[in-house]
């Protein structure tokens, strides 16, 4: 990932120059300098190649006015220009100077916080995961080492940048641990990286094998039964309220199956490599919590992950089987390919019971139902609560990460009801996603509380504008500005 550095507007003479510009206007402060040193060249060349200024457009102009490139990039119309647009902007100059060791952006003539916000866009799409290359080429390795953008002030701009940064790292460490192969990162070894937190001030408690049978989380002990990996729970505490500010904390809970093979109920080979993000949920709880203790966010936030592999053996979890969950709810057992809400539903239980929160926002790549629901375009979106609901809508919205209200009901709830125990995890393929939704709110206790399905944008299978083909980190950024709203407003 390339250095972000802000610095005073000064023309290059030579090396990668970055244009960032509204749609249907000529280059401004140092881009009209650089026009004017081109003896108008450089507006020329950009009609030539018809660059209009769009929003995530992008031209590349070789050779001239002494740079050995010049990269326009759209912003869009400068009267819709915000902060999104800016970080598809700064998105689109990472792969454009994948080949330059430095580059200068021009964005003296843009708000110092919206010139944060290209360092922060082309920060996000920069990032690369290449830890298991051997043999790869050298010409094939990204060599862009450091991005100086010029800023009418750097004070100003620096500061912008700061707790974009720590968002930044929140997004990096999501991603790498939903990259992760299944053989590295189990529940053990998941749990043992979430206590690189403590170096921010989280306070981080691992619960094993014989805490949780102490407990009686008999649902997500089952779904771990078949693996010779033992199952983890992880509590991480941020305390940033301010002394004498009484609020209750909210809870960001994460499904963490490391990788899911359906167990008795086993999936189809093809495609089943896919299932080493089962743990996104969780991934993007322990970035959020990094993001948010990184910036150090005046609120108190407790992230909670439960921790399973799901595999068929001879100890394998069957079904028809009946487990007794934490909330001393009963589950028949109908299909143990529908494991994620077993684990949350003794994690979900726990955390109202223990810490009592003002509201609870679980994330889990909870079923394929909801990708034939929505795609890939929006996480689906379940509430108890109308006004956590719309905060969180207005969290993903202002951040990019887009979510869609899906309904909740007593004829679902109908379906999952069980002949011989409490409930039944499956309520059959109608409305699969909702079903299940339906079987978590079970677990709330009446606590404010909101379910996001993040099985269809939790991975890219191509690239977007900050966000590299792969794991997403989808969640990281909505959380973290749900905790600036709520807990930090006023």
């Amino acid at each position: 990932m390339p250095d972000i550095a802000f610095v005073k507007p000064a023309l290059p003479k030579g090396g990668a120059l970055v244009l960032p510009m509204t749609e249907g206007d000529p280059p401004a402060g140092l881009g009209k300098e650089a026009d004017a040193a081109s003896g108008g060249l450089l507006t020329r060349a950009l009609e030539a190649a018809g660059f209009k200024g769009r929003k995530g457009q992008a031209t590349t102009l070789w050779a001239l006015g002494g740079w050995t490139k010049v990269v326009a990039v759209g912003l869009g119309k400068a009267s819709e220009l915000g902060p999104e647009a800016a970080e598809a902007a700064g998105g689109a100059i990472a792969p454009a100077l994948a080949a330059d060791r430095e580059a200068m952006v021009a964005a003296d003539s843009l708000d110092p916080s919206l010139a944060a916000s290209i360092g922060f866009g082309a920060l996000l799409r920069g990032w690369r995961f290449d830890r298991y290359r051997t043999k790869e080429k050298e010409e094939d390795k990204p060599k862009l080492e450091r991005i100086a953008i010029a800023t009418s002030s750097v004070s100003a701009a620096k500061a912008a940048f700061v707790p974009m940064r720590a968002v930044a790292d929140g997004v990096f460490m999501a991603r790498e641990l939903v990259t992760e192969p299944p053989n590295v990162l189990h529940p053990v070894e998941f749990a043992e990286r979430c206590r690189v937190l403590e170096r921010l001030g989280v306070e981080v408690e691992v619960m094993g094998l014989k805490e949780l049978k102490r407990l009686g989380f008999g649902a997500m002990i089952g779904v771990a039964q078949g693996s010779q990996h033992e199952p983890r729970m992880v509590v991480m505490q941020w305390r940033g309220a301010p002394k004498g500010k009484k609020a209750k904390p909210i809870a960001l809970i994460g499904k963490g199956v490391t990788f899911d093979t359906g167990g008795i109920s086993i999936k189809p080979a093809g495609g089943m490599e896919d299932m080493k993000w089962d743990m996104a949920g969780a991934g993007a709880v322990v970035g959020a919590m990094a993001a948010i203790a990184g910036r150090k966010a005046k609120a108190d936030v407790i992230g909670l992950v439960g921790l399973v592999e799901n595999m068929p053996s001879g100890t394998a979890q069957r079904p028809g089987d009946v487990v007794k969950t934490y909330s001393g709810q009963t589950v028949e057992v109908i299909n143990t390919d529908a494991e994620g809400r077993l684990v949350l539903a003794d994690v979900m239980w726990y955390c109202q019971e223990r810490f009592d929160p003002r509201a609870m926002v679980d994330l889990a790549t909870l079923t394929g139902a909801i990708i034939i629901s929505l795609g890939h375009e929006h996480a689906g979106l379940f509430s108890n609560d109308d006004e956590l609901a719309q905060r969180v809508s207005a969290a993903g919205s202002a951040v990019g990460e887009k979510v869609w209200r899906m309904p909740l009901g007593e004829a679902y709830d109908k379906q999952i009801k069980s002949d011989i125990a409490d409930m039944k995890n499956v309520g059959g393929r109608p409305g699969g996603s909702i079903t299940a939704a339906q079987f978590l709110q079970r677990f709330t206790n009446g606590k404010p509380w909101a379910h996001l399905d993040i099985a269809g944008t939790a991975w890219s299978g191509k690239d977007q504008p900050t966000v590299p083909k792969g794991a997403t980190a989808f969640g990281v950024r909505l959380l973290d500005r749900l905790v600036e709203d709520m807990a930090e407003e006023g």
